[in-house]
């Protein structure tokens, strides 16, 4: 993101913050002169799993597995995401298990993986299977079990006006093909 982007951004969303609520904000107004380059930094901020290290640099540094033949998880990371249908903010948590066929991958390298994905506008749905896809790719685990369970403002603060939880996952290898390991990884994720 260089300098100019958020100035240029601020004057487009400042016209159309004024063909919103025409006549209704004064943007001269003392503290709401910055209001649209604010705008401009938070949802450049918020999309910029567009333009940040890709999963291949993200994953791209593996290790041998030295042996380990166990499940490997990370449970409940955090993630901020906008809606792509009406760019209103949904959060949730992430859960991640592996089991490694040849190699691992750092540990901070699955929450950079999330963000990647869960920093775009997006949907749940969506977003869950390209963290899958992208695991899937770059290590080549024997099973995998991503799950994502997330809150939606756009269903909360509109419309329907209903709070609720989606639940979304993905299983690959092992886990899809043996019930009694996904039962398990999914015990161990705290899900069942």
């Amino acid at each position: 993101m260089n300098g100019r982007q958020p100035a240029v951004a601020a004057d487009h969303l400042l016209r159309a913050l004024e063909h919103i609520v025409p006549g209704a904000v004064d943007f001269e107004e003392e503290g709401m002169a910055e209001t649209p380059t604010r705008m401009a930094k938070a949802l450049m901020e918020m999309v910029s799993g567009y333009y940040g290290p890709r999963p291949e640099e993200i994953l791209g540094r593996t290790f041998p597995h030295e042996g380990y033949d166990e499940v490997v998880m990370v449970r409940s990371i955090p993630f901020v995401s906008l809606c792509e249908h009406h760019v209103l903010p949904f959060t949730g948590e992430v859960s991640v298990g592996y089991l490694p066929k040849n190699r691992i991958v750092g540990l901070s390298k699955i929450p950079r993986l999330v963000e990647a994905f869960s920093r775009r506008l997006q949907v749940q749905e969506r977003m869950t299977k390209q963290i899958a896809d992208a695991m899937d790719e770059h290590l080549s685990p024997k099973g995998l079990v991503v799950r994502v369970a997330g809150r939606h403002s756009c269903m909360s603060l509109r419309g329907v006006r209903s709070p609720g939880e989606m639940v979304t996952q993905a299983v690959r290898g092992v886990f899809r093909e043996d019930a009694a390991a996904r039962a398990e990884v999914l015990d161990l994720l705290g899900f069942r």
